[in-house]
């Protein structure tokens, strides 16, 4: 009976790993327009920044967009998800705080609902790893997925 339910909790892990991947790709894709707009225009980053009083906005602007540029590359291919996570999630509660928070919760009033789901998601990663579909499980058996 052991061994039964043994091989039923591996293959109701199964899902959980394909969803990690899943996740890992939609915040990825979610992060890249405003990534891209950032970095491509960055003394527009800057001055608006600026404009929202985050302080040291020169640093700020380039700190950010790396993170984010380098983020979206590290989530699709699940490569030091962890560490990555951590700082994506000090973004959002920069979003959060600086840009979001005055709005209220609903997204229709640019409220921090969506950098809310992206931070919990970010934590989720953070805590438990990319899952066994990443290049994280591949070179350093990240995380508890047998």
């Amino acid at each position: 009976m052991r061994n039964v339910m043994a091989e039923i909790s591996v293959l109701f892990s199964y899902p959980r790993h394909i969803i990690f991947l899943i996740i890992r790709l939609l915040l990825a894709y979610g992060f890249a327009k405003p990534a891209l707009l950032k970095i491509s225009n960055i003394q527009s980053t800057i001055e608006w920044f600026q404009s929202v009083s985050i302080p040291l906005p020169q640093l700020f602007a380039y700190l950010v967009s790396g993170i984010e540029i380098i983020g979206i590359v590290l989530l699709i291919l699940g490569l030091f998800t962890r560490q990555i996570s951590v700082l994506l999630s000090f973004v959002m509660l920069g979003a959060i705080f600086f840009v979001h928070w005055e709005h209220g919760f609903s997204v229709a009033n640019n409220g921090f609902e969506i950098p809310l789901y992206y931070l919990l998601f970010l934590l989720l990663f953070a805590t438990f790893g990319a899952g066994k579909y990443s290049l994280d499980h591949l070179f350093f058996k990240d995380g508890n997925y047998e």
